[in-house]
């Protein structure tokens, strides 16, 4: 029996859910194959009840990409980069951004190309001080992709953008912090340990409202103040009449701490 390219582990007392991309002699590079397990894997996720995902890298690296050797480059037919990314890194990207629950990346070693821009879908990156963002594309004369020519200019300014993606230089999670490519850079022994105990603390947070936020947020990058607005005020009024917002509103006047359930 092969070796799942995907672990899956979820504590019910907690409510997260921890993804780890597994193939650490492969620093995790992706293949086709671990897009299916992945999304097995977040199915199980929206199935199992999570108010958080942690998603992070066996061994030594967070993901180095995707893995040359599963296009085929040695035979007559080999894969097309943009099959590849239509058929599965696409719905990968936009699923990630959708959840309905706060996602975070541990980015716990080097994130190259394909893997740094799954880590910069999650909601959420914190990297060990250590870690490494590399877009590598331009090395094997390819452009940025999984979403990574949107992520960059909108995280770090049109600027630095092009230099990431035109020298294809690595960062490192400190820097990508300095940069605000990242939310966090820690210590690489406190990373899992941090990762969980934010996961923690937002899987107690009402998670509706949080999947509102997600959804305004992204959407103000590309529309007007106007219709950004309108959204507000649209999913203001369905918060409104959440459970949440009652408890949220009750623990407040009772000067206590709320108890959200995500409902």
């Amino acid at each position: 029996m092969s070796t799942p390219a995907v672990l899956l582990d979820y504590d019910a007392a907690t409510q997260v859910a921890v993804l780890t991309l597994n193939r650490p002699d492969r620093l995790n590079s992706i293949t086709r194959q671990m897009h299916i397990e992945l999304r097995d894997a977040l199915d199980r996720v929206e199935a199992s009840g999570a108010r958080a995902l942690i998603i992070t890298g066996a061994g030594r690296g967070f993901c180095a990409g995707q893995d040359l050797s599963d296009l085929d480059l040695d035979t007559a037919t080999p894969v097309d980069p943009g099959d590849l990314l239509t058929e599965y890194y696409n719905p990968l990207i936009l699923r990630l951004q959708a959840l309905p629950l706060p996602v975070i990346a541990a980015v716990n070693g080097t994130a190259a190309g394909a893997g740094v821009n799954l880590a910069l879908a999650c909601d959420l990156v914190l990297a060990a001080r250590s870690a490494k963002f590399i877009q590598a594309f331009v090395k094997i004369g390819l452009l940025p992709d999984a979403g990574g020519s949107w992520q960059l200019p909108r995280r770090v300014g049109i600027a630095r953008a092009l230099g990431l993606a035109m020298t294809g230089e690595p960062i490192s999670g400190e820097q990508a912090e300095q940069w605000g490519l990242i939310w966090r850079a820690v210590e690489a022994e406190t990373l899992q340990e941090q990762a969980q105990q934010l996961a923690t603390q937002l899987a107690a947070a009402p998670t509706r409202a949080i999947a509102a936020i997600k959804q305004a947020l992204r959407a103000s990058a590309n529309q007007s103040l106007e219709l950004t607005l309108d959204l507000e005020a649209r999913l203001q009024s369905e918060l409104s009449r959440s459970d949440d917002y009652r408890e949220g509103v009750e623990a407040f006047q009772n000067k206590r701490a709320p108890r959200f359930t995500g409902r």
